[in-house]
């Protein structure tokens, strides 16, 4: 009961901080700005080659889709990190979390609540983001993305990783300390993704075989870019998949194995940040 106890007031304390109703209005905004300037491309292409070429249509569709959604999948990270990485570093450092310790509550209720309720919220803003994206387009051009549910169930699991690194690293460092950490994480592992991404299409087989080797190291220090690109691998276009050119496509997928290691590498950093807090002295 404490745990959801805790949920409930992490959810309300962002919604009164307006962390929330921000998103939300900015989200919706994004998602109008989207769908309007997808209209407008879709007009201007049957204007071109008219409305009954079914495939370019649908290459368009998929195109615009997948750029949308990258921009949902960094978003939804941000926010994953900027509204938790002072959840736990900064009342201890204020002492608000004294507050909470000193009532009949074990320290691995206040963790798991603060990572319930910050799941929630970003469960909620995910829906909103890709949900709106990839309605609007079926909405407008009747096209539907290759295996859509499971595509977002990886971008969800995303955004559920970098929260709990984010938590983890509240556990031990300080808020600023917490934020260089959790953001050059995820800038490492974003340009070791695009080195290997690049990497699959030079010439030089040793320099190719380097870029890869780099993009799976980065991978393995957080699998947050390759959660995306797998996504991104789900719901390609099947001429997207034969060609083997677009910049949301690489020959060097990620494979099960990378999906499986980002939902264990997920537990064990919970389960450090209720180990550290534990031991943390308040």
């Amino acid at each position: 009961m404490s745990t959801w106890t805790i949920a409930r007031l992490t959810f309300r304390e962002a919604s009164r901080r307006k962390i929330l109703l921000a998103a939300l209005i900015l989200g919706v905004v994004f998602v109008v700005i989207f769908s309007a300037g997808f209209h407008f491309i879709l007009e201007d292409i049957k204007k071109s080659i008219g409305p009954t070429a079914l495939l370019e249509n649908n290459e368009v569709s998929n195109f615009l889709m997948m750029a949308g959604l990258y921009v949902v999948n960094f978003l939804t990270v941000m926010m994953a990190v900027l509204t938790s990485v002072d959840t736990l570093a900064g009342e201890i450092a204020s002492g608000t979390i004294h507050t909470l310790v000193s009532k009949p509550i074990h320290r691995w209720e206040i963790v798991t609540g603060k990572w319930i309720g910050f799941a929630g919220m970003l469960t909620l803003y995910q829906i909103l983001m890709a949900g709106g994206v990839i309605t609007g387009i079926y909405l407008q051009s009747g096209y539907v993305p290759p295996n859509p549910f499971g595509a977002l169930a990886l971008l969800w699991l995303n955004a559920l990783l970098v929260l709990t690194v984010s938590l983890l690293g509240g556990s031990i460092l300080s808020t600023l300390a917490n934020g260089v950490l959790v953001f050059g994480l995820f800038g490492i592992a974003f340009i070791g993704g695009w080195i290997e991404q690049i990497g699959t299409i030079l010439n030089n087989a040793s320099a190719s075989q380097t870029a890869v080797n780099i993009g799976v190291i980065t991978s393995l220090l957080l699998p947050s870019e390759a959660l995306w690109r797998r996504a991104a691998y789900e719901m390609q276009s099947p001429l997207v998949a034969a060609v083997g050119f677009s910049p949301f496509f690489s020959t060097s997928i990620p494979s099960i194995a990378m999906i499986i290691y980002a939902i264990i590498y997920l537990i064990v950093a919970f389960l450090l940040a209720l180990r550290m807090f534990n031991l943390r002295d308040l």
